[in-house]
């Protein structure tokens, strides 16, 4: 019989993967990766500040994901480079959360849980949050699905059929930010990324079609959410890292496999 905290991970880690899933089909297009990094990043001051005010961690951490995922949507290509505003904003956002939980009584203590994440000490109260949330992204992600999809394969296709891609894109900047203050205790600040574009990529080349792409991106991630607690509560190893590993282990094998098949 599994103990009810297993139990509690498996149900809040398969909430964020199948959010992920849809969600991480569009950062793997879009080529967000690096951005999904500097939100989840900034996610750690989202953490200090909320310790500090004695707010609850979600709301900070949501708080300070979508400013850092507007600053950078409102500056890359206009006061520099992409690749610059991303970077500049992921550490330089991740140093002052370092520096502010160092900062906050029992901050060092708490650092490697967020930074990592701590899935197995969720209580039924986070379940409750982080499916809420992973069904209303899933919701304003199935909704538009078709203008999102146009914006992020044609920009001009969107232009032309009355879509503004910039409007399309910011929907999924603030998705981005609202799964990484989700996601936080599932895989930490520091892997959040890996469990929206890991599954996906995965899932890339067993797809014909978009939705079918997200479908089984969505399944991939659950399965590594399942092995992955396994492979924790066997080898006494932290959950979070090892649900990316067995994601990762997934997306070698089907890759190879679709290799293989190919010759």
């Amino acid at each position: 019989m599994l103990n009810d905290f297993m139990i509690r991970a498996a149900v809040a880690g398969s909430g964020v993967a199948l959010a992920a899933g849809g969600l991480g089909v569009f950062v793997v297009w879009r080529r967000m990766a690096y951005f999904g990094d500097a939100t989840a990043h900034a996610a750690i001051l989202g953490v200090a500040l909320a310790l500090g005010l004695a707010l609850p961690v979600t709301g900070g951490v949501l708080a300070v994901a979508i400013a850092a995922a507007l600053l950078v949507h409102l500056l890359a290509g206009r006061q520099a480079s992409g690749d610059t505003v991303l970077g500049v904003v992921a550490h330089g956002a991740l140093a002052i959360g370092l520096v502010a939980m160092a900062l906050v009584p029992g901050g060092r203590r708490d650092l490697e849980s967020y930074l990592f994440g701590d899935v197995l000490t969720v209580g039924a109260g986070d379940v409750a949050l982080i499916w809420a949330g992973a069904l209303a992204i899933l919701v304003v992600l199935v909704w538009p699905w078709a203008r999102l999809l146009t914006a992020t394969v044609s920009p001009e296709l969107a232009h032309a059929s009355g879509i503004d891609p910039a409007r399309e894109g910011l929907v999924l900047v603030l998705l981005v930010a609202a799964l990484v203050a989700l996601a936080i205790k599932v895989t930490g600040a520091l892997l959040v990324t890996a469990l929206l574009v890991v599954p996906a990529a995965a899932a890339r080349p067993l797809a014909r079609s978009p939705e079918g792409m997200a479908v089984r991106a969505a399944l991939a991630g659950v399965l590594s959410v399942g092995f992955g607690l396994a492979l924790a509560w066997v080898l006494d190893v932290p959950a979070g890292p090892a649900v990316v590993a067995v994601a990762a282990g997934l997306f070698v094998l089907l890759r190879l496999g679709a290799a293989v098949l190919r010759r």
